[in-house]
């Protein structure tokens, strides 16, 4: 026999005889729900469902009771949450992503979580940054303006002689890490401008007693200063090791101005090949010889057009042995960019000045 024939209809085989009517199913169902949801409701937990629907884009707005809400504060309007995402059965809900720390390779910016240094020393490794290029640029340009000074006369010579001074004062306060520092930056800076005071009045053969009579006369006015202070024993210290310190550093660069016109020339020339040298990407120690050997060969060429001739080199070698000891005294300790270009500016030129002093009178 087909399927798709009909078959004689008994009255006494009824298929709906077993099942209850629609208005007691639904009775039993929601008196099912009520007894479920009493036993297992959380009491701090309200949940409101709306329609026949189990639709999960749907997410109710919640409204506080009329009779709460006169003892609550002022609500902004309520918003529906958005939709939840689809989780498929079986899997966990993903949890908020955590970024794992990014850090970049070491640089004078610094690093917002760890310093530069920090992170150099934990590694094994020498917390030094050269100046670079662009300072070493900077300090060639003011060592040739010294040189084109010196060649025209002692004021033409003191015009890039004070900006050297004004330059190491700020510089030094800044590598020790005191800024601002305004009343030790002007200090040292009038040291150095009473030394140049006092040459030009006293000349050119009394440069040593001009020079070591101001120096004497900055450290006992910074003694004083720092008695007066109301800082802390240990910052007095600090600050008066640092206002000294770069006192006599400003004071010393008072030494291009008593030297010879001729070792001015040369030592200035010298400096400048030695930090250009310095500043090119080569390893550590090849570095050192051809920034000695540049400002040897520097000393030659400038002592041929002054009265110096081939001892121009050894003044050029001395000159740059300085240039490279302050330009290491600049790169200590990651120092920032301000450092770098005040600090790694004016040291090698200043550090440069008592060999151009002593070896302009040793040799001219």
């Amino acid at each position: 026999m087909s399927s798709d024939q009909q078959q004689p209809y008994d009255p006494g085989r009824d298929p709906y005889a077993g099942q209850q009517p629609y208005g007691q199913q639904q009775g039993r169902q929601e008196y099912g729900r009520q007894q479920y949801g009493q036993q297992y409701q959380d009491p701090h937990v309200t949940q409101t469902w709306e329609g026949q629907t189990w639709d999960t884009q749907y997410q109710p707005v919640v409204q506080p009771f009329a009779a709460d809400a006169a003892y609550l504060p002022p609500q902004p309007a309520a918003q529906a949450l958005p939709p939840e995402a689809p989780v498929a059965h079986g899997e966990p809900a993903a949890g908020p992503a955590t970024a794992a720390p990014e850090y970049s390779a070491p640089t004078t910016g610094g690093n917002a979580r760890i310093t530069d240094a920090q992170r150099a020393r934990a590694e094994g490794r020498s917390p030094i940054i050269e100046p670079g290029m662009q300072p070493a640029a900077l300090t060639a340009v003011l060592g040739v303006l010294l040189a084109a000074g010196a060649a025209v006369g002692p004021y033409a010579l003191l015009v890039p002689l004070v900006l050297l001074q004004a330059v190491t004062a700020a510089g030094w306060f800044r590598l020790n890490g005191m800024w601002p520092a305004r009343q030790g930056i002007a200090l040292a800076f009038a040291g150095g401008l009473t030394a140049d005071v006092a040459l030009l009045a006293a000349g050119r053969e009394n440069a040593p007693a001009a020079i070591i009579g101001t120096l004497g006369v900055w450290v006992l006015l910074t003694l004083v200063l720092q008695l007066r202070s109301h800082a802390d024993p240990d910052e007095r210290m600090y600050g008066l090791m640092a206002t000294v310190a770069s006192a006599a550093l400003a004071i010393v660069a008072t030494g291009h101005l008593g030297a010879a016109p001729d070792a001015v020339v040369v030592g200035g020339v010298a400096v400048a090949a030695a930090v250009l040298a310095r500043a090119l990407p080569l390893p550590g120690a090849a570095s050192v010889v051809v920034a000695l050997l540049a400002a040897a060969g520097a000393g030659i060429a400038a002592g041929g057009f002054t009265g110096l001739g081939a001892s121009g080199a050894l003044l050029g070698l001395g000159a740059g042995v300085c240039a490279l000891v302050g330009l290491r005294a600049a790169s200590y300790d990651y120092p920032s960019r301000f450092v770098h270009m005040t600090a790694g500016v004016a040291l090698p030129l200043t550090a440069a000045a008592p060999a151009v002093y002593l070896l302009g009178r040793a040799l001219a």
